[in-house]
């Protein structure tokens, strides 16, 4: 991305029986934001116009196009990416409705690839209701994998802390068949390059969590810490990577030891999400790390208990596009520091 222009965020709308069209129509609703980046969001106008006159917001509009040429850099853009027509009802699960969620989630990913978005923000889906013979997945972390390069990590982004996890959408009892010391290793990798590249943390200090309740008190509580998670740690720390652990979760968080870390590995999804959700609902964001594309999320679900009641609140979805607008700056200043390295002078000695 060029310096000289703001960067351009692509928005997949989510499940349109939930919230994710009006949070998005909060968050823009202030004009400030056109001064950070210009918004595309995926979807129909259409929809659009549904959800504005269901949720009173006839002060706020689109400036609706129909190909990239038409998008402006002062408004809150929506390209139409459908004509079909959407039968909604706010806070129900529809497999019909969840087909236009992964529609708009397509486009984004296309422009992305295409050159013309420099990130992708993404509403909420409904798991359940996205599910087709075309998206196979526990989520967007699984889909955005199968359609980019590298290998992600879910990782939760607050000012509180910055909680990755080395299992996602699984279930609890298959947790210990999963994580294994090169798994491990290869996450905490990652997770050192992601907090250099980028949020420009050399060397960050990665706290990593046992699995075992007391990291399984030298074997007696079960003994993957010994033999699994702690020469992983050795292994990534032999790397170069600043990992320290494994530390019992109980009492991580609760003596503040979080706040002495740059990031922290949670071995399964609610090990580190209650704690993060805990200090952090609300103004959290999901950032999908170590993909060759930026996407972001609010920290929370489809809201279908309050979808159409104007209840929602957008501050999550506004810092997942503040981080979003963070990290294409940050990774194109890491390129260029990476781009052309002073070579090496070989027979010279260092003093």
């Amino acid at each position: 991305m060029s310096e000289s222009r703001k960067p351009i965020i692509g928005i997949s709308c989510g499940d349109l029986n939930g919230i994710g069209m009006e949070i998005i129509m909060k968050t823009f609703s202030n004009g400030d934001m056109m001064d950070l980046c210009t918004p595309v969001v995926f979807a129909s106008s259409k929809v659009a116009s549904y959800h504005r006159k269901a949720l009173n917001m006839d002060h706020f509009n689109f400036h609706i196009c129909n190909d990239f040429g038409q998008i402006s850099d002062r408004k809150a853009n929506l390209l139409n990416c459908w004509n079909d027509e959407v039968n909604l009802e706010f806070g129900k699960e529809n497999k019909e409705v969840g087909k236009f969620a992964l529609k708009s989630l397509q486009a984004a990913v296309e422009a992305f690839k295409d050159g013309k978005i420099d990130a992708i923000v993404t509403a909420p889906i409904h798991k359940n209701s996205i599910q087709s013979e075309e998206f196979k997945f526990t989520g967007h972390t699984d889909f955005l994998e199968s359609n980019f390069e590298g290998k992600s990590t879910m990782m939760m982004v607050s000012e509180e802390m910055r909680m990755a996890l080395a299992t996602v959408h699984i279930p609890l009892a298959k947790v210990t068949g999963i994580i294994n010391t090169e798994m491990l290793t290869n996450k905490l990798v990652e997770l050192s390059r992601s907090l250099n590249y980028d949020f420009h943390k050399k060397k960050g200090r990665i706290a990593v969590l046992a699995l075992n309740p007391h990291a399984g008190d030298g074997g007696v509580i079960g003994d993957e810490d010994e033999k699994i998670v702690s020469p992983a740690i050795q292994s990534a720390f032999d790397k170069g990577v600043m990992a320290f652990g494994p530390f019992p979760a109980d009492s991580f968080f609760g003596s503040n030891k979080h706040k002495h870390y740059d990031a922290i590995l949670a071995m399964y999804h609610d090990q580190g999400l209650i704690p993060f959700k805990s200090m952090s609902f609300g103004q959290g964001v999901n950032y999908t790390a170590g993909l060759n594309v930026i996407r972001t999320s609010p920290d929370h679900g489809t809201g279908f208990d309050i979808a159409g009641k104007g209840e929602a609140s957008e501050s999550s979805f506004r810092e997942a596009v503040y981080l979003a607008c963070d990290l294409v700056r940050n990774k194109g200043i890491s390129v260029e520091i990476h781009k052309n390295p002073l070579p090496i002078k070989k027979g010279k000695k260092d003093y």
